[in-house]
């Protein structure tokens, strides 16, 4: 009797394959969304050229124009990709039964959302380059700590991205698009990010200082322009907003 060669095995890959495998894919469909191109890269590449170069908003504390927008610019880049971007594109995947399908495949639902949390990270780090890069040109000359900087940029990733599929669980894709879109503009306006809190009334900007974006934009501010130590208060503000923000994720997220 013939025996026949079955070869290679068939099976599910390991975990850490698919897992990298997914992560490069959402990376891909990102990057090649031009909707997602314009939140996370053209919005902020623009603003920061034209702030810097103009004197259309005032701005405060030492140094350049660009010593205080590069820090809200980089705080905004983090909010377009983990809250703006992963809303809509989970928000739609999930109302074409995208997420369904997936999560009836061999990649467990925790590695699903942990490529997707991969691929925000991926991207932020390409847009926080880029920034920098061009932040640099204009004149930046950034201080502090930088492991300050990673525990801001970490924490409100972390606070953004638990908001974000909060959202897309819960709300029907076209209220996903409209919502993290408001939310982009009202927060791009009212949250420290190229208009100082300052210019609010102080009812007002009291409560704007609890948002997220104004603790990671006044955070990151006051390590790059002032070389300030670490800023607990802004990193308490992360983690609360974290904490929440991804629980509620986790307890209400629906997959269809």
């Amino acid at each position: 009797m013939t025996s026949v060669d079955y070869s290679p095995k068939p099976g599910a890959a390991p975990v850490g394959r698919m897992l990298l495998a997914q992560t490069a894919f959402e990376t891909k469909m990102l990057l090649r969304n031009g909707e997602q191109l314009l939140l996370t890269v053209i919005i902020p590449t623009v603003l920061l050229v034209l702030f810097s170069s103009v004197d259309i908003v005032a701005v405060e504390g030492p140094g350049k124009r660009v010593d205080f927008l590069a820090p809200g610019l980089l705080a905004l880049a983090v909010m377009s990709t983990a809250f703006t971007g992963q809303a809509i594109a989970t928000g739609f995947e999930r109302r074409y039964g995208v997420l369904k399908r997936l999560g009836a495949s061999p990649l467990p639902r925790w590695a699903l959302l942990t490529a997707k949390t991969g691929c925000v990270l991926v991207t932020e780090a390409l847009q926080v380059a880029l920034l920098s890069v061009i932040a640099l040109a204009l004149g930046w000359s950034p201080q502090g700590d930088p492991f300050s900087v990673v525990a801001l940029l970490a924490l409100g990733t972390a606070a953004f991205s638990g908001l974000g599929l909060l959202m897309a669980g819960t709300l029907k894709a076209e209220a996903t698009l409209a919502a993290a879109n408001l939310v982009f503009i009202l927060l791009l306006l009212a949250g420290g990010v190229v208009v100082p809190l300052s210019r609010f009334p102080s009812a007002v900007q009291s409560v704007l200082e609890l948002t997220p974006i104004a603790a990671l934009s006044d955070g990151l501010r006051s390590v790059l322009q002032t070389g300030a130590g670490v800023p607990w208060a802004d990193l308490g503000i992360l983690t609360g907003w974290a904490v929440l923000g991804l629980a509620a994720a986790a307890r209400f997220f629906r997959w269809e």
